[in-house]
């Protein structure tokens, strides 16, 4: 088993934490073991529920052993930073996926590392994702969606059929992008 942190022990960070803990019997926890949360911000040994703060960037770098990461910052900018800010090249970045996701062609879907696709999330046909994206519950994405890095998708956004997404982009609650438009890189969509 690798052991696995959260980086980011704010309440994302917690809904994650607690994902993990519920799927205790499935292929995601035979293969990593949670041990805590990592936080620049916080202190050393903060209590957090399901878990504590074990340190920031440097718990990770320091490490000797293969360690697992998954990234819970809301903030694309703040996100690819931590993600920039590691350089133990025994790092791995697992994609979290929730059992309730559901994907209508799962053969036809393209997935880079690192994402997080939480409870209810719907995936049409021949969608693509790159790497570092996060898709809070019942996030929506239609046929022929291409999707970049260290984009962050608040609870229900809904994305068309046949959009382009770039890289660094906020998605608010309830966002929605009608189909055959572009998102170009470090976009802030609004709520609704």
């Amino acid at each position: 088993m690798i052991d696995l942190v959260i980086y980011g022990a704010g309440g994302f960070g917690k809904e994650i934490a607690c994902l993990i803990h519920q799927q205790s019997d499935n292929a995601f926890n035979s293969k990593y073991n949670f041990i805590g949360f990592i936080d620049d911000g916080v202190e050393v040994g903060t209590e957090i529920k399901y878990g504590n703060v074990l340190g920031g960037v440097d718990f990770i770098n320091e490490s000797s052993e293969p360690i697992a990461v998954i990234f819970s910052i809301a903030n694309p900018s703040i996100l690819k930073n931590a993600f920039q800010k590691i350089n133990q090249p025994n790092v791995q970045y697992p994609n979290f996926v929730d059992p309730n996701v559901h994907f209508y062609d799962e053969h036809s879907f393209k997935m880079g590392k690192g994402n997080v696709l939480f409870n209810g999330c719907r995936f049409s046909v021949d969608v693509e994702i790159g790497d570092f994206n996060l898709f809070n519950g019942f996030v929506a994405l239609g046929h022929d969606v291409s999707v970049g890095d260290f984009n962050v998708f608040s609870p229900s956004s809904r994305i068309s059929g046949n959009v382009s997404i770039g890289d660094e982009n906020f998605f608010g609650l309830n966002a929605a992008v009608l189909q055959g438009k572009k998102v170009n890189n470090r976009v802030r969509l609004g709520a609704g």
